[in-house]
């Protein structure tokens, strides 16, 4: 592949490895700052790019135009990205928590956030909101740092209207990773066909429009593949890196690869030890943007104790036994700086996630366990089977029907299954009522306790459509049985990560279903992973086709017809090329055009510009309170808290706000009152409107693909009680 490619598609992951390898410990110092984020993460991103792009794979000329048309697909979708971005800010849904987060992080540099003085403690008065919890008097924000830290470097450079510019950033540097991937395992013909089938996806659009964390936690798991892939190469004699990749077709390129032997490659320096532990270390830090990653990451453990095992028998002539240490020690660093996180700044996150993350880190801690007793015990394991245990003829047999079954499982799923939860806990409560909300909306029969999960599979045929999702599984089917038989090393890592998170997704999404929200829990794994699959499968069966061509196969059935006319198999190629785009971008052009709530940056601002500069606000206002808490407090820079109101009420009692008014007053600030409607601050004084926003919304779809935008609209009042 061409070097412009590796390179472009390893630097996302290696530069926000840096910057958050240096972020999170000067985060916990409160020192997040321009200056020494500039000095540290900059130069630390530097240094792992200067490292990474060592010794990359040989340039191809051949390959150019294959390269030239990632980067037009890639800066093609950051354009548009770029001029339809949303703009949430008031935190309705998790995107504007995430922007908030940031917006606090580039400003101030610290957690916890301060609650500020409203006179003293009263039972009246909270300081937590949605997307935000209050812990030992302070706030902190409800997801990892990961994410936020990067976001902050758009708010740096140009305020908010830069931060909101990061996520189509970002949505380019992973359309230039999964290429990169494309290209290493498929061959680099195939990347602008994955490029271009993975950015016209509506959750791919969705995600790179808004502060997501899915997206980076794509590029970090991606490029960390890609960076694996490279240490691989590196391991090979000087005189077969500079080949291209032959691709997925027939041929003797793709039986076991010969190795040097042992006592050789003792001797040798490892020249893929930088980048396997570069690539451990990005796998690991996909924990830092989402605690999702932990799952995401099992098969990178897993395969570390595989490769350290490989690495213990005697007369294993694999080089690859020799990344095994690396690629664990990085994983490691990158781990601990997630768990860090966790521990001590979101640990009221985790434990609201605590029902499912409690099982997951049961999982990885057996995986622990047995990976380090296989490893430890891998010589004696050896020495003990490779004479006593038969060649099972049957098993790749079984790898490749095992991906078939498991597929069309899911395809039956919703006969026989309809996935429902019982409201037990608050969260479970408003989620249900947001459920049949939303099935009134929608036009369904109200029942708050589906969940639509069984319906996973549906969603990947409207996003990625049906030949994407046919032709991966085929391809999964064939590499697998390749690996039970030695074959397609490469693809081992990859297709464990991809199966694993593809199947442990569809079957618990862990998300609310209406879309296109929903699906952003199929951008960092399964939609690029199903998209390099298919492209895989589309190269093999060009190769087949070929070949057959090549055997002379003229009158054998239908290939008769491609016989002396390459034009045909050619046109067959591209034919197959369009099944694949075709159908998600179908899909996409609903919404694809039509931006998302537009305006809200302006009506902040204006927001802040009407509020006294000596303010301490008080939102007196359930929703209002939900909404605009963390906005106040972090954009308008004023103390902020709500007040307490009746379990049957969404407004509080007028006795409290007197008292806290008061209270406000002997701090010598002005109280401020924010509500939704005038009638919910007569009581205290006139009431003017300081927020009249009126824009469109994600639809909220349960049972189809999303195609169109809801409208939206939120007003604010403000009473400013004089001394």
């Amino acid at each position: 592949m061409g070097r412009v490619l590796a390179a472009v598609s390893v630097v996302p992951a290696l530069a926000l490895s840096g910057w958050l390898l240096a972020g999170l410990p000067l985060l916990l110092l409160g020192w997040f700052r321009p200056l020494p984020m500039t000095l540290l993460g900059g130069g630390t991103a530097v240094l792992l790019c200067a490292y990474g792009l060592r010794r990359l794979p040989g340039a191809a000329a051949a390959h150019r135009w294959a390269t030239a048309a990632v980067l037009a697909v890639a800066l093609g979708s950051g354009v548009l990205n770029g001029l339809l971005h949303g703009e949430q800010l008031i935190v309705r849904r998790d995107p504007a928590t995430y922007a908030q987060y940031a917006v606090w992080l580039a400003q101030h540099g610290s957690l916890p956030i301060p609650v500020g003085d409203f006179g003293g403690a009263d039972p009246a008065l909270r300081f937590d909101s949605m997307g935000f919890y209050l812990v030992d008097g302070g706030i902190v924000p409800q997801f990892m740092a990961g994410p936020p830290m990067i976001h902050a470097i758009g708010h740096w450079l140009g305020g908010v209207p830069g931060l909101l510019l990061v996520p189509p950033v970002l949505g380019v540097l992973a359309v230039l990773t999964v290429a990169g991937t494309a290209a290493r395992l498929a061959g680099p013909r195939s990347a602008p066909l994955a490029a271009l089938v993975f950015a016209v996806g509506l959750p791919v659009l969705y995600a790179s429009r808004t502060t997501f964390s899915e997206i980076p936690s794509l590029i970090l798991l991606f490029g960390g593949m890609n960076l694996l892939l490279d240490a691989r190469t590196r391991l090979r004699p000087t005189s077969s890196r500079s080949e291209p990749n032959p691709g997925p077709g027939p041929g003797p390129a793709h039986g076991p690869e010969p190795e040097p032997e042992p006592a050789v490659l003792a001797k040798r320096p490892n020249p893929g030890f930088v980048p396997a532990a570069l690539a451990g270390l990005s796998f690991g830090l996909a924990l830092l943007v989402r605690i999702d990653g932990l799952r995401d990451v099992l098969p990178v453990l897993i395969l570390a104790g595989v490769l350290i095992a490989l690495a213990r028998i005697t007369g294993n002539r694999r080089a690859e036994g020799r990344l095994g240490v690396p690629l664990l020690l990085g994983l490691a660093v990158g781990a601990t700086w997630g768990f860090t996180d966790g521990y001590v700044l979101a640990r009221p996150y985790l434990a609201y996630l605590s029902g499912s993350l409690t099982p997951l880190l049961a999982i990885c801690a057996v995986v622990v366990v047995l990976t380090a007793v296989g490893a430890a015990l891998a010589p004696w394991l050896a020495s003990r089977t490779r004479s006593s245990v038969p060649r099972a003829r049957w098993l790749p047999g079984a790898a490749a029907a095992l991906v078939v079954l498991v597929m069309a499982g899911f395809a039956v799923r919703p006969w026989v299954q309809t996935v429902r939860r019982v409201a037990v806990t608050p969260e479970d409560r408003l989620t249900s009522e947001f459920v049949e909300k939303t099935q009134i909306a929608n036009g369904l029969a109200s029942d708050g306790s589906r969940l639509y999960y069984e319906h996973s599979l549906d969603w990947l045929f409207w996003y990625v459509g049906v030949p994407v999702v046919v032709l991966a599984t085929v391809a999964a089917a064939v590499l697998a049985h390749r690996l039970v038989r030695g074959r397609e090393f490469a693809w081992l890592l990859p297709l464990a990560v991809i199966g694993w998170t593809t199947v442990t997704t569809l079957w618990r999404p862990a998300i609310t279903p209406d879309h296109p929200f929903a699906s952003r829990r199929l951008v960092p794994v399964v939609i690029p992973g199903l998209v390099l699959l298919a492209v895989w499968g589309l190269r093999w069966l060009s190769g087949r086709l070929r070949e057959r061509l090549a055997a002379g196969s003229s009158a054998a059935g239908p290939f008769g017809w491609f016989a002396g006319r390459p034009w045909r198999s050619r046109a067959a190629a591209g034919a197959g090329a369009l099944l694949l785009v075709v159908p998600p971008a179908i899909t996409s052009i609903g919404t694809a055009f039509t931006p998302v709530n537009r305006g809200e940056a302006a009506a902040v601002a204006g927001l802040c510009g009407a509020l006294p500069k000596d303010a301490s606000v008080l939102i007196v206002e359930r929703v209002t309170g939900d909404r605009l808490t963390q906005v106040v407090r972090g954009q308008c820079g004023l103390p902020t808290a709500r007040v307490v109101y009746p379990p049957d009420s969404d407004v509080p009692r007028p006795a409290d706000v007197v008292r806290l008014a008061g209270a406000v007053r002997r701090t010598g600030r002005v109280p401020v009152l924010l509500a939704a409607e005038p009638e919910q601050l007569m009581a205290y004084g006139p009431a003017s409107r300081v927020m009249s926003l009126r824009t469109r919304q994600d639809e909220r779809s349960l049972a189809d693909a999303p195609n169109g935008t809801w409208s939206l609209s939120i007003d604010v009042w403000m009473t400013v009680l004089a001394g």
